[in-house]
């Protein structure tokens, strides 16, 4: 079996994904491929192209932090993409330098749980770093429980978003949402490279060319903040801002509140309230 080459690479995809007008070079020639040749980026960076050459082919997997400070620059990463590279090299080089998540991903603290239930009536809910549904309120489950969301024994939006049919008429903007996913995935497979649930997770996606594609172009960059429609079954197309709150401790774990973006989905939200509280009041 062939050896990962993860940082060469994600090199390679950030390289194709630039043109000589997004670095300021003019574009005299056709290009065989999409992207910057080796030698623009090289000269960019201040490195020589057979060094490029090795670092993207995984013959040289050791950069010193100021070569890929210079790829960063180079290459125009934005911070989550700048910190992705940071963990690839560290990784690569030195092991015992790659970043590993230590802490319990599927214990909920009983202060996290008395906050979600405190954020009723607005939906909350607690994901874990692979986005397995940890916990959430009554608010949140009134929303999707009837999506088919919270089936089975151990739920996880992304295994529902790929895998499930249902999810691309819940999310109506399921490109935003599986982009997204694949993100937040790539990440996670760093920190918490060897746990059993993440890889057989992995390896299930994989098999889905939707995300197989997404997981080879190496997007890292992750959304914390946003608006997303989402279909309820009655209440219709409900609009969301969404705000991603990270807990401060080493399981990754992460509050996604949703708070109504218009007054149409203000007003389906109360009825939904209401209708649980005259089912529950008999």
């Amino acid at each position: 079996m062939a050896e990962s080459n993860e940082l060469g690479d994600f090199l390679r995809m950030r390289r194709a994904q630039l043109t000589p007008a997004d670095v300021g070079l003019p574009d005299t020639s056709r290009r065989r491929t999409p992207g910057l040749r080796r030698e623009e980026v090289a000269a960019l960076a201040g490195i020589s192209i057979d060094y490029l050459v090795r670092l993207e082919q995984g013959r040289d997997r050791n950069p010193s932090l100021s070569v890929t400070a210079a790829l960063a620059e180079a290459l125009l990463l934005d911070d989550d993409e700048r910190k992705h590279l940071t963990k690839l090299s560290a990784c690569a080089g030195t092991p015992g330098l790659c970043p590993r998540g230590t802490g319990p991903v599927d214990q909920v603290p009983a202060t996290v749980h008395a906050l979600l239930d405190r954020l009723d009536p607005t939906p909350a809910v607690l994901v874990g770093p692979w986005y397995q549904v940890l916990a959430h309120n009554e608010a949140w489950e009134r929303v999707m429980g009837s999506t088919g969301v919270l089936d089975g024994p151990a739920p996880n939006l992304a295994r529902f978003t790929f895998l499930d049919p249902r999810s691309r008429v819940v999310f109506p903007a399921w490109d935003e949402s599986a982009d997204e996913q694949a993100a937040v995935l790539r990440d996670a497979a760093i920190r918490w490279r060897g746990d059993d649930d993440l890889q057989a997770l992995l390896t299930e996606l994989q098999a889905v060319p939707d995300f197989a594609a997404r997981w080879r172009a190496h997007d890292v960059t992750r959304k914390r903040r946003g608006t997303k429609a989402v279909v309820h079954p009655e209440a219709g197309e409900l609009r969301i801002d969404y705000e991603v709150l990270a807990l401060p401790d080493d399981t990754d774990q992460r509050i996604i509140a949703w708070l109504p973006a218009d007054e149409a989905t203000a007003d389906a939200l109360r009825h939904l309230v209401a209708t649980r509280l005259r089912i529950v009041g008999g």
